[in-house]
C-alpha cells in the first residue's frame, strides 16, 4: 500500500504549484509552494514527440509559453527551446521529483499518450511513494494501476466518482455491496478529488464524506480559493483542499491546527 498520504490534519494541495500566485506549472511555482511549507503540490503531465513527459496542463503551448503547437507533436528538444511566462522552459517531471525530494506530488494524467511514458519516468525516478496518479479517465487510471500496482496512490476517475456518489445515497447495507465494485487502498486507490458540486448537484456532502471514508478513501475538493469556503468545507470533513491560493490555504490551515 501506498504511503502517499501521511501525518495529522487535512492535506493542502497547490493547484499548479499556485496558478493565482505564480506563473502555473513552472519551476516558480513549485519553489514557491515548498517555500509556503506545504509538502504536496498537483500538476498535470503531457509528453513530448519522444516520450519526455512535462508540467503542463493544456495539450498545447499557445496559453502560458512564448511558443505554439501541441506538445505531443513536438520533440523535447523543441520544447525546451520556450520560455513560459515565468521566463523559464517547461520542467520536466523527472526534473520535479528530483530535485525536490520532500514533496509529494500529485499528478494528473491529461491523455493516452503520456501513460507509457509517465509509468516509465516513475519507474525509472523510484518515486513510488511520493505520488499519486490522477485522470478523469477511469480507463487511463486502470492502465496506470496495471503497470505500477498498488505501490503507487491513485485517485478515483469519474466513472467511479459517481458510484461512490450514487453509494453514499443508498442505505447502509446496500452501500457496502457497491463500494466492494469500487478501487480501493488494496488496488493503490487512497483518494478521490472531486469539486463541491457538478452541473448543479452537490457532490460534496456529509454522506458522501462517510460512504468515502468507509471505504478508506480521502476526500480531497477542489478547487476552493475562498477562506469561507475552505472552512465552511473543513468543518464538513474534508480530508484535503485543492487551491490556486496555497498561500491562502496555508493561512487558513495554520489558524485551525495540525496539518500537512
Amino acid at each position: 500500500m501506498s504511503s502517499y498520504l501521511h501525518g495529522p490534519g487535512p492535506v493542502a494541495l497547490a493547484h499548479r504549484g499556485g496558478g493565482r500566485e505564480v506563473p502555473e506549472n513552472s519551476r516558480t511555482a513549485v519553489e514557491h509552494t515548498v517555500s509556503l511549507g506545504l509538502s504536496y503540490l498537483e500538476t498535470d503531465v503531457h509528453a513530448t514527440s519522444d516520450g519526455v513527459v512535462v508540467l503542463s496542463h493544456d495539450p498545447t503551448l499557445d496559453r502560458v509559453t512564448d511558443g505554439s503547437g501541441a506538445v505531443g507533436e513536438l520533440t523535447w528538444d523543441r520544447v525546451s527551446a520556450f520560455r513560459d511566462r515565468s521566463g523559464e522552459r517547461l520542467l520536466r517531471l523527472d526534473e520535479l521529483l528530483g530535485d525536490f525530494p520532500g514533496l509529494r506530488v500529485n499528478i494528473d494524467a491529461k491523455d493516452d499518450a503520456v501513460v507509457e511514458p509517465l509509468v516509465e519516468t516513475l519507474r525509472r525516478t523510484a518515486a513510488w511513494g511520493r505520488v499519486c496518479l490522477a485522470s478523469f479517465s477511469d480507463d487511463r487510471l486502470a492502465r496506470l494501476r496495471a503497470a505500477l500496482g498498488p505501490r503507487v496512490a491513485t485517485s478515483l476517475g469519474r466513472r467511479d466518482i459517481a458510484r461512490l456518489v450514487a453509494a453514499s445515497r443508498l442505505p447502509a447495507p446496500a452501500q457496502r455491496r457497491a463500494l466492494r465494485t469500487l478501487p480501493g487502498p488494496a488496488d493503490g486507490a487512497v483518494c478521490t478529488q472531486v469539486p463541491v458540486s457538478h452541473r448543479g448537484l452537490p457532490v460534496v456532502t456529509p454522506r458522501f464524506i462517510t460512504a468515502a471514508h468507509r471505504h478508506g478513501l480521502a476526500v480531497h475538493v477542489w478547487t476552493i480559493d475562498e477562506p469561507e469556503h475552505m472552512h465552511r468545507l473543513l468543518d464538513l470533513g474534508v480530508d484535503g483542499l485543492v487551491s490556486d491560493r496555497p498561500r491562502v490555504l496555508r493561512d487558513v490551515l495554520t489558524a485551525r491546527g495540525p496539518w500537512h
